[in-house]
């Protein structure tokens, strides 16, 4: 999927695992995600829903407004404390040309620990 020239956007699958923890735990663990490249952002990874342990997910007032994906939610990790605070965001209903980042979520990777991918072997 291609975006406009002056903003690209791709969303390809990635074929690694990805892994996602903070503090010793594992707040997510996929072999479905989806990178979405966009203009001169880094790659970000987009994990289904039933592949993140929501329990340890807490939702925020907090909400933006992309003009490319759409209105954006977002989720605190209470365990990382103040450097988690909206470290997780979702677009519930994105706009069709990014349909396929609905029901997924993504981190930001300088609130959690890490963000690993791992190719099988």
């Amino acid at each position: 999927m291609k975006e406009k020239q002056n903003h690209p956007i791709s969303i390809e699958p990635n074929l690694a695992r990805v892994v996602v923890s903070l503090g010793g735990r594992v707040l997510a663990d996929t072999h479905n995600a989806l990178t979405l490249r966009e203009a001169t952002y880094l790659p970000v990874q987009y994990i289904p829903r039933e592949d993140v342990d929501l329990s340890q997910l807490e939702r925020t007032e907090h909400a933006t407004y992309c003009p490319y994906k759409g209105d954006c939610s977002y989720y605190s990790v209470p365990a990382g404390g103040k450097k988690s605070v909206n470290a997780v965001w979702s677009y519930h209903d994105p706009y069709p040309a990014v349909a396929q980042i609905k029901g997924r979520i993504a981190f930001y990777p300088d609130r959690v620990d890490e963000i690993a991918e791992q190719l099988a072997i």
